[in-house]
């Protein structure tokens, strides 16, 4: 008799001992320390910035957080968990390029999006992000990329203008900047930890 091949894993166990079933990925099994330790050892930009350490995705999460909040100074406490949020699937799926993602096609963005909502459901917000708050977190992030491809990246200031538009900066634009600075991981994750506690 023909032996029944199990099928391939698709949980990860995280380090609070949580299984996250990647392709139904429920609620309750996303906290957020696993969250804020994931992103901080992902690499932006594969690794390829400026600095002792990578500038991770977790650090990348609070600057566009900040850059949306100085775009819109009311924008309520709710709104900027969820943009701080914004790249949160990326703790258990890494940080893939734009081109990559794009060869990957449609099936990629649908499975970020399920896990997004269920992180999304997990602290308390809506499952999708509304239209408005999607383009502003969009715009932010453009900035973000803008500011890191240009500050940490080796872009020139041409190439990112091209790549991601040249941006309006927000007046103070200081704010902004000193997030630019990489982070050994420890720090990037209490970072992260003490923003999402400030908005939680």
């Amino acid at each position: 008799m023909a032996r029944v091949k199990a099928p391939p894993r698709a949980w990860q166990r995280m380090l609070s001992g949580r299984r996250l079933d990647l392709l139904d990925p429920s609620p309750l099994d996303i906290e957020i320390e696993d969250i804020a330790h994931g992103l901080a050892r992902v690499a932006r930009w594969n690794g390829q910035t400026k600095g002792p350490h990578a500038f991770s995705v977790a650090q990348h999460s609070l600057l566009v957080e900040s850059l949306a909040f100085m775009l819109e100074p009311a924008l309520a406490r709710g709104a900027r968990l969820a943009t701080l949020l914004h790249d949160a699937p990326e703790y258990v799926i890494g940080d893939m390029i734009s081109p990559f993602k794009a060869a990957l096609g449609l099936d990629y963005k649908a499975f970020e999006l399920r896990l997004l909502g269920a992180i999304h459901i997990r602290f308390g917000l809506p499952a999708k992000t509304s239209e408005k708050l999607g383009g502003l977190i969009k715009k932010a992030d453009r900035i973000a990329a803008y500011l890191e491809a240009t500050e940490l990246a080796g872009f020139s200031l041409e190439e990112a203008a091209r790549f991601f538009g040249k941006p309006a900066f927000p007046k103070d634009a200081k704010a902004p900047m000193r997030l630019l600075k990489p982070l050994a991981p420890d720090d990037a994750e209490a970072a992260y930890l003490k923003k999402f506690k400030q908005l939680a």
